[in-house]
């Protein structure tokens, strides 16, 4: 039997996000906030009366025409591992996104795959014979997951393409870094941490940097560390707005929910950094460095800080977000792989996005035009 599905409140929403440990940050009321360009809408399953899915839906419209990409980034929170998944769950969204003039669906389910633990990530890079992450035997194998790709498929949902291979694409990552925190005491975190690791944090202690929270003023400080590196590094960066609507509409929502971080030497900042929390969650969202006085490690120093307060806060997890899955030298992110599984963070993979096609031509069109991007 089919779930009811209806627009909620946001009280309703958040109620229904409370009792869960761990739900993403882009599926709270709040993060349709920091999307202006996106119209957002909380979705509620009922099973009667009672409430038992969530869902944040962001709709995007056509240029001159009253159609909608729909996109539910990591979500919705539903139950991914029912046997009747696309009948009693999906096939009711789908249904409510096409009367609202929505011509595909995207959504990403919170569903794992498999996870590489730091050692055996460290094992992988070492070995010249593994190009990818999958060419090395994981760590532990979910194999729920499959059953819920099966029936994703026979329901006609299709797997993204974008981001199929890759940590970094369009959408959202299919493979991230996470330190698991449940039940381990600071001390044994620490301990997980490389040997880089612990000497950088001990350099940085030395040379006098400090870590200290910031506020909504600080924010261009952090912007002008955050456009150095995105030169540096060759990506284009989010406006300072951005970054400024992100910490209203989050904190607005919870004191908590959106933290910022600067690392001090000398009177200067040389790093900063953004940290996410939504229940026992806790993401490391964007992080800005200068290339100035590098040697006294601001980034161990601040990453520190900040697993350090997440663990105060009860984390079950530190997550460290997107990471790539190629092995290969070449490949510039594989340094970043390294510096986050240094931190005692395992690679884990998720199902992906997947897309619904309403309409198959403007679907095929939006395709088209994403992929000359």
């Amino acid at each position: 039997m089919r779930l009811r599905l209806q627009v909620i409140t946001r009280e309703e929403h958040l109620a229904f996000v409370a009792t869960r440990a761990s739900v993403s940050h882009m599926q709270v009321p709040s993060w349709g906030e920091v999307k202006p360009d996106w119209r957002a809408e909380s979705l509620g399953w009922f099973d009667g009366e009672r409430l038992v899915g969530v869902g944040l839906v962001l709709l995007r419209p056509l240029p001159k025409v009253r159609r909608y990409l729909a996109y539910l980034p990591e979500g919705p929170v539903v139950d991914w591992y029912a046997a009747d998944l696309v009948e009693r769950w999906l096939d009711p969204m789908l249904a409510y996104l096409k009367g609202r003039g929505a011509f595909s669906v995207k959504m990403g389910p919170p569903v794992v795959v498999r996870r590489w633990s730091a050692d055996a990530v460290k094992a992988a890079i070492a070995d010249p014979a593994a190009r990818r992450l999958g060419d090395v035997a994981p760590t532990a194998y979910e194999p729920a997951a499959a059953g819920v790709a099966e029936r994703l498929r026979k329901g006609g949902w299709r797997q993204a393409e974008a981001g199929a291979e890759d940590g970094f694409a369009a959408g959202q990552p299919r493979y991230v870094c996470q330190v698991p925190f449940g039940g381990r005491p600071l001390e044994d975190i620490h301990s997980g941490l490389n040997q880089q690791w612990r000497r950088n944090i001990k350099k940085a202690d030395r040379a006098g940097v400090k870590v200290v929270r910031g506020g909504y003023e600080d924010l261009p400080v952090f912007y002008g560390l955050y456009a150095e590196t995105a030169a540096r590094d060759r990506f284009v960066p989010r406006p300072l707005p951005y970054f400024q609507r992100m910490w209203t509409a989050l904190t607005a929502e919870d004191p908590d929910r959106m933290r910022l971080y600067l690392a001090h030497h000398d009177g200067d900042v040389l790093a900063a950094a953004t940290m996410l929390t939504v229940g026992t969650h806790v993401w490391y969202s964007y992080g800005a460095s200068t290339s100035r006085r590098r040697e006294v490690q601001p980034n161990n120093a601040i990453q520190w800080r900040m697993m350090s307060d997440a663990h105060e806060l009860g984390a079950a997890v530190y997550d460290f977000r997107g990471i790539t899955d190629t092995l290969e030298e070449s490949d510039h992110l594989l340094g970043l792989l390294r510096f986050k599984a240094g931190a005692g963070g395992e690679a884990v993979e998720y199902l992906g996005e997947w897309d619904f096609p309403l309409n198959r031509v403007l679907h095929r069109a939006l395709n088209l035009y994403m992929s000359r991007r």
